[in-house]
């Protein structure tokens, strides 16, 4: 099945589908324009070196900056 795909993806006729319908657009810009009015407060924090590596190493994995995930990792443990 993986070879499929593989094989499919590397068309040169191919055409990635958009999942992205207008209510979930909608609903992605207010969440993000809700994130962007918030007032961010600058910390120092300090941590085990063997624990940034580890977070800098997931935040690239996941594709954003490394400040970005541990302040989702904040806002989710608080949110809770």
């Amino acid at each position: 099945d993986e070879r499929h795909i593989i094989e499919a993806t590397e068309k040169p006729d191919f055409k990635p589908k958009n999942l992205l319908t207008p209510t979930l657009s909608k609903k992605y810009r207010a969440a993000a324009r809700a994130t962007m009015n918030e007032v961010r407060v600058k910390i120092s924090l300090r941590v085990p070196k063997s624990d940034l590596a580890r977070l800098k190493a997931k935040a690239l994995r996941e594709g954003l900056p490394y400040q970005t995930l541990i302040g989702s990792i904040l806002h989710k443990a608080v949110s809770s």
